[in-house]
């Protein structure tokens, strides 16, 4: 009677998830995802990545509740979530906690749930118990449960999710015929639409009875050819061969995507089998393996174990006879199958949006409805091998920014301390929990998207591997809106990775970034890039650090030929020295004030000392050119440190950081030096005049005049900004993109028609940098709100 009122007051949503009985694959109705309510719960990420497409993979939970123990199952959980993520996949891991059905568990929801693991109210969860468990946590009876392999297929569904990555299946116990005991794992794949990669059924079960058995629900089963050629047999979980031929053979994840898309296209409600062999070096020969199970079925007919007891026994005997050979195999399968898993969620998500963008609408693979069935394939052309080619042509915009950096996978991992332990920073040569986060970025992506995001003309150019996640990275260009027609994809390379460790305040505890793909561009520059940038006209040329010395001098000197202002992002303390050439380098190249080919340079206070020393180590310093224009600064002899403090303060003063932006400003006349919670120190050499020179408001902030009579210099300008706001540990999300979101909309304005003030842009770029850190994103979309203040 309680339900029955709460659903006649709204507070329950109608238990009609909007699929229809049969999954509602047909192209009449609208296909909607499941709503979030009492019973069941979508993650945010999760719904933003099937509602664009993304390539999510469901990973089970009884592996965890009733498989390994606690801690042990929360760090393979997080490698195996690290594993999809890795492979260009986003991790929804599903299970039942405190009475709810959840698709895409926290890192702290899976700690909460593996820490139940061996309870007895801790439930393995299947098609029969998720009313029951989910029902009494509605009434306040709060249970954990790990779903099987049926469970986690019926939440995918209903979450949008189409492929499952798991260890094995269940199956046709052997005799089964008088048992009647059949794994609900083969009737949930004849009616629920979710691919499944396993590998296999474990071998003491009938495989010819299960490949029977899921031959009469109507579901497809494939074996990966796995470089092997001819007869290909179904695996037998921990052996690849079984002794029994493979119904069908799968050449690559490429095709196994098509077959799903065929499934969904032709309305077919019933689930995939894409058996996934065990890697060779940990397979066990099945000679050896029948002898064990026929031991192993033995004693469990001698010991009397039947039923929900008959299977973990037979493991614990093959663990044995195997000398834990069996659970080095299981560790490995899991692994395979989830990278196997997410390389054909890619292949999906590619495959649909390419359908999508042939047809010219709406993809029949989404949450909304298209009149008509399309065909998978449609009018596009195909190779010799039948596979979909003719990618999307994109323009080459005229922009008033062309930005040229590093675009990379990037990795967050922070940090979650245990409920009991009051260590904030991760523990080295261990593993850690830790929430995993992936996306796409890159400092040169970051500072493009941040330039996009606030309405201004931008070309994005740089670099991207012949791999997947060069094509999903594209992927998320073309989504966001910007141009790829300056991407080049390089042959046999490796897209850009970045991995960023925070402590549980997101600060950054250790980054490792894989770059090796941005070195050695110099034809490319000058031959493809060079006349793109020629033809885009932009007033900006943008360059972060992560070309090669020789790249990054090329870039510069096209820019200054063709009379373009070139801002500097340092990207880290190594690579920012990458600017000022080695003794062993001509560095007249870089020329001062007024023949200056960089105009702007955003470095932190750590990049601005490595740039300090590499200038002085190319005796930088020491040019007769410098010498004149600093003569000429009009810096009193006695020295300035006085007025640097009354300006700054005595710790900037202190460490050198002003001294240092007035020593670089010859090459660089605009320094913004990023200091973090203290704000941002504007080092500037101005022009004779410049209305600041002579302003009663700025005249704190004038450093030093220049003589009159000079022709390039006014003066130097330095100003601190304090930050526009004071951060609480407890609110940073994300300090990936903060810098780069800075710099991208200092950019945006200095490139309009009639831009504000530096001034201006500084606090305005301030907010936005505040924006990124609360996000979830390395660039936070929120920054579009502050278009209308450039």
């Amino acid at each position: 009677m309680v339900i029955l009122n709460q659903v006649r007051k709204g507070v329950l949503p109608s238990l009609q998830c909007g699929y229809g009985a049969r999954a509602g694959f047909s192209h009449q109705t609208p296909v909607r995802l499941a709503p979030n309510g009492p019973f069941l719960h979508v993650s945010d990420e999760i719904k933003a990545a099937v509602h664009s497409k993304k390539p999510v993979v469901a990973l089970e939970t009884t592996i965890y509740t009733h498989g390994f123990p606690y801690p042990e199952n929360t760090a393979l959980a997080s490698h195996l979530e690290s594993i999809v993520r890795l492979n260009g996949g986003v991790p929804a891991t599903i299970g039942v906690l405190n009475g709810v059905a959840r698709v895409g568990l926290s890192p702290e929801e899976i700690i909460e749930l593996a820490s139940s693991a061996g309870k007895p109210d801790t439930r393995k969860v299947s098609r029969r118990d998720l009313g029951y468990i989910c029902g009494l946590g509605f009434m306040q009876r709060k249970l954990n449960g790990g779903t099987t392999v049926a469970g986690t297929m019926i939440l995918a569904h209903l979450a949008g999710i189409k492929v499952f990555a798991t260890g094995g299946l269940g199956g046709v116990h052997r005799g089964a015929e008088s048992s009647m005991d059949i794994s609900a794992d083969l009737t949930e794949l004849g009616r629920t639409p979710v691919a499944v990669i396993s590998s296999g059924c474990k071998s003491f079960l009938d495989i010819p009875r299960t490949l029977e058995y899921l031959e009469t629900q109507g579901v497809g089963v494939g074996t990966f050819a796995d470089g092997r050629e001819g007869k290909v047999e179904f695996p037998a979980f921990w052996t690849r061969e079984s002794g029994i031929p493979s119904p069908t053979i799968i050449e690559d994840e490429q095709s196994a995507a098509a077959m799903i898309a065929a499934q969904e296209s032709l309305s077919l409600s019933s689930g995939l089998v894409f058996a996934n062999p065990v890697p060779s070096q940990h397979s066990i020969p099945k000679t050896q393996m029948d002898a064990i199970l026929a031991q192993a079925i033995l004693d469990a007919e001698k010991s009397g174990c039947t039923g929900s007891n008959n299977t973990p026994f037979i493991l614990a005997r093959i663990r044995d006879l195997t000398g834990g050979q069996s659970v080095r195999a299981n560790r490995a399968l899991i692994d395979a199958n989830v990278v196997r898993g997410t390389k054909v969620a890619v292949e999906l998500s590619r495959l649909e949006k390419d359908i999508e963008r042939a047809d010219g609408t709406r993809s029949i693979f989404g949450s909304c409805s298209v009149p008509g069935v399309r065909h998978m394939v449609g009018n596009r052309p195909t190779n010799a091998q039948g596979a979909l080619t003719g990618a999307v042509k994109d323009t080459e915009p005229q922009a008033d920014i062309f930005v040229a950096g590093s675009l990379a996978v990037d990795l967050s991992c922070s940090f979650i301390p245990d409920k009991q332990d009051s260590a904030t920073s991760p523990q080295p040569q261990t593993s850690n929990p830790a929430r995993i986060s992936q996306e796409i970025g890159g400092v040169g992506q970051n500072i493009a998207t941040a330039i996009h995001y606030v309405r201004s003309s931008v070309q994005f150019c740089s670099v991207i591997g012949d791999d997947n996640a060069g094509q999903i990275a594209k992927e998320e260009l073309r989504a966001k809106g910007l141009s790829v027609s300056a991407l080049i994809q390089k042959p046999s390379a490796r897209t850009a990775q970045y991995v960023a460790v925070n402590d549980a305040y997101n600060n950054l505890v250790l980054a490792m970034a894989d770059m090796t793909i941005m070195e050695g561009y110099k034809p490319e520059i000058e031959k493809v890039w060079g006349p793109q940038l020629a033809r885009c006209k932009p007033k900006w040329l943008v360059l972060d650090a992560n070309w090669d010395p020789h790249s990054l001098r090329q870039w510069i000197k096209i820019g200054k030929d063709m009379g373009i202002k070139t801002a500097f992002e340092p990207v880290s303390v190594a690579k920012a020295k990458r600017l000022f050439a080695s003794r062993s380098h001509d560095s007249t190249w870089l020329g001062v004030l007024p023949d200056h080919a960089v105009s702007l340079a955003t470095p932190n206070n750590l990049e601005l000392a490595s740039m300090h020393a590499a200038a002085r180590e190319a005796e930088l310093f020491e040019r007769e050119d410098w010498w004149q224009l600093v003569d000429a600064m009009g810096l009193p002899s006695s020295g300035s440190r006085e007025k640097l403090i009354s300006i700054t303060n005595n710790d900037l003063v202190d460490k050198g950081i002003p001294q240092q932006s007035i020593q670089l400003l010859p090459f660089i006349p605009t320094i913004l030096t990023k200091l973090g919670a203290k704000g941002v120190l504007m080092t500037q050499m101005l022009r004779p005049g410049d209305d600041r020179l002579s302003s009663p408001a700025h005249a704190r902030y004038v450093l030093s005049h220049a003589d009159p009579s000079h022709p390039s210099i006014g003066g130097i300008y330095m100003r601190l900004f304090p930050p526009a706001e004071k951060v609480q540990a407890a609110e940073v999300t994300s300090v990936n993109g903060a810098g780069d979101t800075f710099l991208g909309i200092i950019i945006a304005g200095l490139a309009r028609d009639r831009p504000k003030t530096l001034i201006d842009l500084i606090q305005i770029a301030q907010k936005g940098s505040v924006m990124s850190l609360k996000s979830k994103e390395a660039v936070s979309p929120k920054i579009r709100e502050l278009r209308g203040q450039l």
